[in-house]
């Protein structure tokens, strides 16, 4: 959807936003006071959500925090509700574990059961058990009793209120910041910024030099508004190539120095086509599809046509997109960026901080 074509449903809906912020705000209130029931676990539970709709990277912080808790000894399992799977209807309350995290254990399933995220995370920590829900209170429950989670990490858990946790972090994208948004459907906020009282800390993720004063100037803004929330920010940076159809990693500069058409179903795809720029890829054209999208082969013949017709070399695209590929990838040449999460080091010592109290240490 064009961001012109966004801005005139958000004026349209413009006079239904107050409505909604108060059944938001009405609906917390119910989850604080005990009203709605909330289930409290024995282990550490942390959040990674936004505020508003659509990406502000939780899946790369999501790879970044379990791989800061394996260094502390902890072993996190990873609840997700699985957004784009195909066969989410049939499913009804079932857990579906997509990684048990056991040695050599490996995928139980694939992006059509699991969608593409909670594939893309059990294949970046083969050693952390990923398991999708629509009641993460129920994958919550067999993570601890049946695969020993002693940590939880909720993927896009804001607004999941069900679930009690230690530690609530809201991300914003460095891309699109929200100053001045409105509730939803008048603006991308899905609640009210009043919400950000449940936060612990703020992130902006994608933080870089073109950037950056203007997310100086966000993070005063929500100083002001929460003067006691830290915030912390992160940049993404690209760390290597993987092939389309083997998966292997190579260096960046396999890469370099040959025409590539770019694709992405993200919900930024924008994004993706500025990283390959920044990272000196020649990129001689570029599509954008939806996020989560059900690649098919008939998709995969029309962007080969298309990168003929640009005299490109190849496809390169997201490793998001790359766990729907695989089975399409042929013999033409198909790659994936992936991109890393870089935290400054204060945020990881906060991370720490918290989680020791958490576990009375």
């Amino acid at each position: 959807m064009t961001s012109r074509r966004l801005r005139f449903l958000f004026t349209l809906g413009l006079p239904f936003s107050p409505l909604y912020a108060l059944v938001m705000r009405l609906r917390a209130w119910l989850y604080h006071r005990g009203l709605l029931r909330r289930q409290k676990m024995a282990v550490p539970v942390i959040s990674v959500g936004n505020l508003t709709m659509g990406g502000t990277g939780k899946t790369p912080l999501v790879i970044y925090i379990a791989r800061l808790l394996e260094a502390m000894d902890l072993k996190p399992a990873i609840l997700s509700r699985g957004y784009g799977r195909q066969s989410a209807r049939g499913e009804g309350d079932r857990v579906v574990v997509v990684s048990d995290g056991s040695p050599g254990g490996g995928l139980l399933v694939g992006p059509e059961r699991a969608g593409d995220e909670p594939v893309l995370l059990a294949r970046s920590l083969p050693g952390v058990p990923v398991l999708v829900a629509k009641r993460r209170v129920l994958s919550s429950r067999h993570a601890v009793d049946r695969l020993g989670a002693d940590s939880l990490l909720l993927d896009d858990g804001f607004q999941h209120l069900a679930l009690v946790r230690d530690l609530d972090l809201v991300l914003f994208s460095a891309r699109d910041l929200p100053l001045g948004a409105r509730v939803f459907p008048g603006g991308p906020l899905r609640e009210p910024w009043s919400a950000l009282e449940r936060a612990d800390a703020l992130v902006v993720t994608g933080v870089d030099d073109a950037n950056r004063e203007q997310v100086g100037r966000f993070r005063l803004f929500l100083q002001g508004l929460l003067p006691d929330t830290p915030s912390f920010i992160g940049e993404y940076l690209p760390v290597c190539l993987l092939d389309g159809r083997s998966g292997r990693s190579m260096a960046l500069d396999k890469g370099r120095g040959k025409p590539w058409y770019g694709f992405a179903g993200i919900a930024q795809p924008g994004s993706f086509q500025e990283t390959l720029q920044r990272a000196n890829f020649l990129v001689t054209g570029f599509r954008s599809f939806a996020d989560h999208h059900p690649y098919t082969p008939a998709d995969m013949a029309e962007l080969m046509a298309a990168a003929r017709q640009r005299r490109a070399g190849g496809l390169i695209t997201t490793e998001k997109d790359l766990v729907k590929l695989q089975p399409l990838a042929g013999d033409y040449p198909l790659l994936a960026l992936r991109v890393a999460l870089f935290m400054e080091e204060s945020f990881d010592e906060f991370l720490r901080r918290r989680l020791l109290a958490c576990c009375g240490q």
